[in-house]
C-alpha cells in the first residue's frame, strides 16, 4: 500500500510539474511568430492567428486554437483561402510515453475555405506544395507508417459549419458546399468506427443536399481502408432537373488498398426515383489516368416518366439555332480509361419499349467504343456497335446497326404515332459522320443500308381500289366511289437506301403481292420531313379478292403512283394522265400486232 501511495504521489507531482512548466515557462503563443514566418517562407502566404493559444490538461493535453486565417496567393479575391473560427485538439498525456497516440477529441467549427481558379489557370493551391517543401523533407524523416506507432486511438472527430466556396473566374461561377457536420466516433486501428456527414451545395443551376452514415476501419499497417454499410441519401433540385426534383439512395461496401492505390466497391443499392441498380466498381488510380471498371445490373427504366410533360414545343415554332450551336466539350474523355458492362431489364424512352439490354462500352484516349449493344425490340432483336472519336475539336463517329424480325406497326405507332406500315421488318445500316450538333448530325451523316418487310400491309392507300376508280374514269364514269378500307396487303417490300446531306434516297423499292407488283424510287428529306416518291404499279392478272372480278383491262399496264406530303401526313395520288398514255400505248401496240398479222396472211405467210 505504501508503494502504491508513493507511486500516486509521484504521478500527481509529475502532472502538476508538467502543468506548471507548460503554463508558466512554456507559452504556446511564443511560437506564433515562428509558425507565421515558417508558413510565409514555405508558401509565400500570410498566416494570421488573432486569438491566443491556450492549453488543456489532465487527463488530456491539448491546444485551443481560434481566429486563424491563411491567405490566397497575392492578387486573388477573396484574400483569405482558409478561415477557422475554432479548433481544438486534445491528446491523452500518459500514452505518449509508450509511443501511443490517443486523441480524445478533434473538433473544428466555423471554417471557411475559398478555392479560386483564375482565368489564366492559376489556383489557390499554387505554391502550397512547392519545391521548397519537397526539399525540406529528407529520407531520415519518418512517415506515419515508418514511425511504427503502437496504436492510434481517437475518441472522436467533429467538424461543423464548414463552408467551401469553389470560385471559377473564367466561367463567372461560384459553387458553395456547406458541410453542416462530419463526425467520426471512437476510432482505433483494425476496428470499425462510425462515421456520419450532412452537407448542402449551391450550384449554378441546382441545389443539392446529402447525408450519410456508415463504418470505417484502417489497418494497423495503414495500407487497407475499409468502408462498410455506407448509406447515402441525396436530393437535387433545380429547373434543369426532371420534375425539378430528384432523389437518390446509395448503399455500398468498399475497400481501398492505399499502398496499391486500388479501390473496389460492391453497390448493394443504387436508386434514383423508380430506377434501381446493383453492381461492382473497381478503380486503379496509381497511374496518371485512373482505370475504371464497372459492372451494373438495372431493373425497369421509364425515362419518359422522368421528363416533364409539356406542349410548349408544339405551340412555338422551332427556331434555327444551328449557326449559334457549338460542339459539346468532350475533352474530359481524354482523361478516362473506363470499361462499363451494363444489363438492363427494360427501357422505355420516347414511348418506345425495349427489353433485355446488354451493353459493353469502353472509353480510352478520347475514344468511346460501344463494342456491343443488344436488346429485344417488338418481338425482334436490335444489335448495334458504334464508335465516337473525340480526340479532335469536332467529334467523328461511325456505327453498324441491325434490326431483325421486328414487328414494324407497333414500333411506328409507339415511336411516332404512325400507322402507315405493318409487317415483319429486317433492317441494316452502316454510317459515319462528323459533328454532334443535332442539325449537323442530319447534314453530315453518310450511310447505306437495306430494308426488307414481309407479310405486311401499307395503310392509308388501297392501290387496287385506286386502279378500279381510274378504270371507271377512263370509261367515263366520274362518280365511281368506294368505302373500302384504305389498305394494300403485300408479301414483301424491299429496297436499298443511302443517306447524304440530310436526304435519304431509295433507288430500288420493290413490293410484291398476289395481285400487284410495285417498283419505284424516290427520296425523303430528313431536314424538312418531306416525301417525294414515284412508284410504278402493274396488275398481275385481276383484282379479284380485293373487290374486283374477272380479268382487268389494265392487266399488264404500268400504273404510275406518286407519294408526296410529309412524314406525318403522306399523300398518295394516281397519275391518271400517265395511266391513260400507258393504256393508249398498250392499245397502239396491240393494233400494230394485229396489222402485222393481217399483212402476213395476205402475203401468204411470208
Amino acid at each position: 500500500m505504501t508503494f502504491i501511495k508513493w507511486l500516486l504521489v509521484i504521478l500527481v507531482t509529475f502532472v502538476v510539474a508538467v502543468t506548471l512548466y507548460l503554463t508558466v515557462f512554456f507559452d504556446p503563443n511564443d511560437f506564433k511568430p515562428e509558425v507565421v514566418n515558417a508558413v510565409k517562407k514555405q508558401t509565400g502566404r500570410e498566416l494570421v492567428i488573432t486569438e491566443d493559444l491556450s492549453w488543456t490538461f489532465f487527463p488530456t493535453v491539448g491546444i485551443n486554437l481560434g481566429g486563424v486565417s491563411l491567405s490566397n496567393p497575392e492578387g486573388f479575391t477573396p484574400k483569405s483561402m482558409l478561415e477557422v473560427h475554432k479548433a481544438v485538439a486534445e491528446v491523452e498525456l500518459m500514452p505518449l510515453f509508450s509511443k501511443q497516440i490517443e486523441i480524445v477529441q478533434l473538433s473544428l467549427d466555423g471554417a471557411k475555405i475559398n478555392l479560386v481558379t483564375r482565368k489564366n489557370g492559376s489556383s489557390s493551391f499554387d505554391g502550397l506544395t512547392g519545391s521548397t517543401a519537397d526539399k525540406s523533407s529528407t529520407p531520415s524523416e519518418p512517415s506515419l507508417s515508418q514511425a511504427k506507432l503502437a496504436s492510434i486511438d481517437v475518441g472522436g472527430v467533429s467538424i461543423t459549419n464548414t463552408q467551401i466556396n469553389l470560385i471559377d473566374e473564367a466561367k463567372g461561377q461560384t459553387q458553395t458546399v456547406t458541410l453542416k457536420q462530419f463526425t467520426l466516433g471512437a476510432f482505433s486501428l483494425d476496428k470499425f468506427a462510425p462515421i456520419a456527414y450532412e452537407l448542402t451545395a449551391s450550384l449554378p443551376d441546382m441545389t443539392l443536399s446529402s447525408k450519410g452514415e456508415g463504418q470505417i476501419k484502417l489497418s494497423h499497417d495503414f495500407n487497407q481502408l475499409v468502408i462498410e454499410k455506407l448509406d447515402i441519401a441525396t436530393q437535387v433540385e433545380g429547373d434543369a432537373i426532371p420534375h425539378k426534383k430528384l432523389t437518390a439512395e446509395v448503399s455500398v461496401n468498399s475497400q481501398i488498398a492505399l499502398d496499391k492505390k486500388q479501390l473496389s466497391a460492391d453497390i448493394n443499392k443504387f436508386a434514383v426515383e423508380d430506377i434501381s441498380a446493383t453492381g461492382k466498381l473497381a478503380v486503379h488510380y496509381a497511374g496518371k489516368v485512373p482505370q475504371i471498371n464497372a459492372n451494373l445490373q438495372l431493373g425497369d427504366i421509364d425515362l419518359d416518366a422522368l421528363l416533364p410533360k409539356s406542349d410548349t414545343a408544339e405551340k412555338q415554332p422551332i427556331a434555327s439555332t444551328s449557326s449559334q450551336a457549338i460542339e459539346p466539350d468532350l475533352t474530359a474523355l481524354n482523361g478516362l480509361d473506363a470499361r462499363l458492362t451494363l444489363a438492363v431489364k427494360s427501357i422505355k424512352v420516347a414511348n418506345l419499349s425495349t427489353q433485355n439490354w446488354l451493353m459493353d462500352l469502353g472509353i480510352k484516349n478520347g475514344v468511346v467504343d460501344l463494342k456491343q449493344l443488344t436488346a429485344d425490340l417488338y418481338q425482334g432483336k436490335l444489335m448495334l456497335n458504334a464508335q465516337v472519336d473525340a480526340r479532335s475539336k469536332v467529334a467523328s463517329y461511325q456505327f453498324d446497326k441491325q434490326i431483325s424480325a421486328v414487328q414494324i406497326q407497333p414500333l411506328l405507332k409507339d415511336a411516332a404515332e404512325l400507322e402507315i406500315l405493318a409487317g415483319t421488318a429486317n433492317f441494316s445500316v452502316k454510317g459515319k459522320g462528323k459533328s454532334l450538333i443535332p442539325e449537323q448530325l442530319k447534314k453530315n451523316l453518310l450511310a447505306n443500308g437495306r430494308f426488307e418487310i414481309t407479310d405486311g400491309a401499307l395503310y392509308g392507300v388501297n392501290i387496287p381500289q385506286m386502279i378500279r376508280s381510274a378504270q371507271a374514269k377512263l370509261k367515263g364514269d366520274m362518280s365511281a366511289e368506294t368505302q373500302e378500307e384504305r389498305k394494300t396487303d403485300f408479301s414483301s417490300l424491299t429496297g436499298n437506301f443511302s443517306l447524304e446531306h440530310g436526304v435519304a434516297a431509295n433507288p430500288d423499292l420493290a413490293m410484291s403481292s398476289p395481285l400487284i407488283r410495285l417498283a419505284g424510287k424516290g427520296s425523303a428529306n430528313l431536314l424538312t420531313e418531306t416525301l417525294d416518291y414515284r412508284l410504278t404499279t402493274s396488275l398481275v392478272n385481276s383484282l379479284k379478292g380485293q373487290g374486283g372480278s374477272g380479268k382487268d383491262a389494265l392487266a399488264g399496264i404500268d400504273i404510275p403512283l406518286a407519294i408526296t406530303g410529309t412524314f406525318q401526313k403522306p399523300e398518295y395520288a394516281l397519275d391518271t394522265q400517265a395511266l391513260l398514255n400507258n393504256q393508249l400505248k398498250e392499245e397502239t401496240d396491240k393494233a400494230k400486232e394485229k396489222l402485222k398479222d393481217s399483212l402476213l396472211k395476205k402475203l401468204g405467210g411470208f
